[in-house]
């Protein structure tokens, strides 16, 4: 059984920077390997939203601003978030899902079958 785990949300002031952090547990190795890490945020009366492809083609939105990165050998995989906006305010998830789909699919929640608590972002002033 994968679980992934959520850190370092906050509140922010807008233009400054935060690293989300995903840890991965209950698979390691080729196994772990073997899923796709996307990440998804959810603002209050609004749908959970992927902006990112299993963690590959960034949405315009964030696009040159956010940057998702995977370190294998620590089961972890991270989000880094740059010239941040209060439009970026939400609950941030990761979540795993089985390798092999089409980059599209990977845009839908129904696609992930692991999902972290999430943690939640603020970008104000």
């Amino acid at each position: 059984q994968l679980q992934l785990a959520e850190s370092g949300g906050g509140l922010v002031q807008p233009g400054g920077s935060l690293t989300l952090t995903c840890e991965l547990s209950g698979l390691s190795g080729t196994l772990l390997e073997k899923h796709a890490v996307g990440w998804f945020r959810q603002s209050p009366g609004k749908e959970r939203e992927a902006w990112n492809t299993g963690g590959a083609h960034y949405d315009d939105s964030v696009k040159g601003r956010f940057t998702i990165s995977r370190d294998n050998a620590r089961n972890t995989a991270y989000l880094q978030m740059n010239s941040l906006k209060p439009e970026d305010s939400a609950v941030y998830y990761c979540a795993a899902a089985s390798a092999g789909y089409t980059a599209n699919f990977y845009r839908l929640p129904r696609a992930y079958d692991y999902w972290g608590q999430g943690t939640q972002v603020t970008v104000s002033s």
